[in-house]
């Protein structure tokens, strides 16, 4: 493949190939795949990718609700032994007498914390677990001939995945709204339940909810579902904020799925890969996801009966090197992350969503809607600017509009978590400058970022402000500084405007 040579296959090689499936044009003919013809070079070209990018092992990744925490090489590491990734998904079972071993364990380690009575390790992701556990409902009330449940109540706090997995299985979504601190309103909740007691099928929530605040009403919410026959799906995104101090089972949950790619240290940068068990109390253990050899009352919702079972090893590490005092501490120290962050940074920014107490749980939001009104400067903006002082940008926009939510897990230092809130607070004071007047309201750092090295050492340095001010804002990055790959991208004409950055394809010929 990279030495540019013509490999022939004989006749008999490939005779098992029906003629009309064999391929007769050429393939990898990219320079890419013949560029690098020695190891050291393929080395050097892996690193030069890897620099261009921000990723965990350069600084925090604020990602709310994305749980960005630490993967340590110590759990990775059974994932490269052949015992794990080398076993086919449908080997005999006297050949899987290790990997059924680990699966008992998570199985019953999941169990124990989420306190419920049976464990699905399907799921290949959040969404799909949260399919096989409204499966599960729906399966319950058909079987108990109340066929009509097709209700299910989601509130407007909830995870936007919710209501699409309430769909696919056939239900109707009813909206519940939110008081002005992002809970669940309890007037509305109750009128909704007392309206469709017939035929509701079940209530999904998401706990701490996806404002970032632990509900004190959840046992009343739970309660006020189950006195009308339904079930209270607890969506288990924000797992992290509970690992140890609470489960859902305890307080009323009936079924719930797992992100083990947040909550449990599976990697999941880039878009995957996920595992999204589910837990469910004692009365659905017969609707959980079956296999294909043997389909019960649900089927399997999987290509496989253990999901993508070769990550698991990861899991499975985490929470035995962990063990209980330490998924605790985790936990706590998540909370206590955030609400440092929080409390720094609510003199700067405006904290959207509190709890009763003034606290939030394991991530916040930050409101950047008045500053927009006052200076133009948005949160493209800031996310743009937090790159210049060597940040990934939180997560904008969701789950409210003109908004950042922030997650700083259990992973970072206060070191770290100092410097990004000493970032967030200099964008601040940068951001006032164009209010007060010292700043153009166009040409500033915060509009032209990210600033790149080469537009730096440019000879044409047009702006208003120095260059300093736009590689150099703060002392900290005199360390190991991060230098963006390119600068500002017009998002909206690139939405509209396909630009390949490919060779021509005259250089394929």
């Amino acid at each position: 493949m990279f030495l540019n040579k013509d490999i022939k296959i004989s006749q008999s090689d490939n005779n098992s190939i029906p003629k009309d499936l064999i391929r007769k044009t050429d393939f990898l003919k990219h320079s890419v795949f013949s560029d690098y013809q020695t190891e050291t070079e393929m080395l050097r070209y892996i690193k030069k990718l890897g620099d261009k990018d921000i990723a965990l092992d350069r600084a925090m990744i604020p990602l709310g609700s994305c749980t960005m925490k630490l993967n340590a090489t110590s759990e990775m590491i059974p994932v490269s032994w052949p015992e794990f990734s080398q076993i086919h998904p449908f080997a005999p079972k006297e050949q899987l007498q290790g990997y059924e071993k680990l699966l008992s364990d998570i199985e019953n380690m999941l169990a124990d914390l989420t306190g419920y009575s049976a464990i699905s390790l399907q799921p290949n992701a959040g969404s799909q677990g949260e399919f096989a556990g409204l499966l599960a409902i729906d399966a319950f009330h058909k079987n108990s001939n109340d066929s009509e449940r097709n209700i299910c109540l989601i509130p407007k706090s909830a995870h936007g995945t919710n209501p699409a997995s309430a769909q696919m299985v056939g239900l109707k979504v009813i909206p519940v709204e939110c008081d002005n601190q992002g809970n669940i309103d309890l007037k509305d909740l109750k009128s909704k339940a007392d309206k469709y007691s017939k035929n509701l099928s079940s209530l999904m929530i998401t706990y701490p909810s996806t404002h970032g605040v632990f509900e004190t009403t959840v046992k009343e919410v739970c309660e006020i579902i189950h006195s009308h026959g339904a079930f209270v799906y607890i969506d288990g995104a924000n797992f992290n904020a509970m690992v140890g101090l609470c489960s859902p089972g305890s307080f009323g949950g009936d079924v719930s799925h797992l992100n083990l790619h947040k909550t449990f240290c599976i990697p999941h940068g880039g878009g995957g890969p996920g595992i999204g068990p589910i837990g469910v109390v004692d009365k659905l253990k017969e609707f959980i996801p079956s296999n294909h050899e043997k389909i019960k009352k649900v089927g399997p919702v999987s290509g496989t009966n253990f999901g993508s079972a070769s990550i698991l090893p990861i899991s499975w590490m985490y929470m035995k090197m962990m063990g209980t005092e330490g998924l605790v501490k985790a936990t706590q120290s998540a909370i206590l992350n955030t609400n440092y962050m929080a409390t720094r940074l609510k003199d700067h920014y405006d904290i959207l969503f509190k709890g009763e107490n003034g606290l939030v749980a394991h991530e916040c939001i930050i409101d950047i809607r008045p500053l927009k009104e006052k200076t133009g400067i948005d949160i493209e903006d800031i996310a743009k600017r937090l790159i210049d002082y060597g940040f990934h940008a939180p997560t904008m926009s969701w789950p409210v509009v003109g908004t950042l939510m922030i997650e700083p897990t259990e992973s970072e230092s206060l070191k770290e978590i100092d410097r990004f809130c000493e970032a967030m607070i200099k964008i601040r004071k940068e951001i006032d400058d164009i209010q007060n007047g010292n700043s153009d309201k166009e040409d500033n750092p915060l509009k032209n970022s990210p600033h790149t090295a080469k537009e730096l050492i440019s000879d044409d340095w047009n702006h208003s402000y120095k260059r300093s001010e736009a590689a150099y804002p703060v002392s900290s990055l005199e360390d190991g500084k991060y230098w963006p790959p390119v600068g500002r991208v017009d998002n909206v004409y690139g939405d509209r405007n396909l630009m390949c950055s490919c060779p021509s394809m005259e250089d394929y010929n």
